[in-house]
């Protein structure tokens, strides 16, 4: 299965279903399954911006599952849709690149694993 490694607070952002957009510089045509895996890196000041929140933040794990449903390309308007659409997740800035949207959120069961770059493939059968 593909798996995207992200820093933390994104990724447990990401698996307790607060952000339904990721964004990236660069376009992906895949679209399906994906597992997330939060990796060793973290963005210390949006950790304790979300600090507030009760969440572990675990690192060097794969946490959830979601499925990439669509990859946008950010432009002026569709940063606005983001700035009004969650606050929490999103702050209120202007993007570039791309928007991958992502749905049908579940967590699983941690599994440590040191990550890569980009999209990656790991042996995985969903149970």
């Amino acid at each position: 299965m593909k798996v995207l490694t992200l820093k933390q607070p994104w990724a447990t952002l990401i698996a307790e279903g607060l952000k339904e957009y990721e964004f990236r510089s660069w376009k992906t045509n895949y679209r399906g399954k994906v597992l997330i895996h939060a990796g060793l890196g973290f963005d210390s000041k949006d950790l304790k911006r979300f600090a507030s929140l009760g969440y572990e933040f675990p690192q060097g794990q794969i946490i959830a599952i979601v499925q990439i449903d669509d990859c946008i390309k950010i432009d002026d308007e569709f940063n606005k849709y983001l700035n009004s659409l969650n606050n929490i997740a999103y702050g209120n800035k202007d993007r570039e690149g791309y928007a991958w949207k992502l749905s049908h959120v579940k967590k699983i069961k941690p599994i440590p694993l040191k990550g890569k770059l980009g999209l990656w493939n790991y042996d995985y059968e969903e149970k």
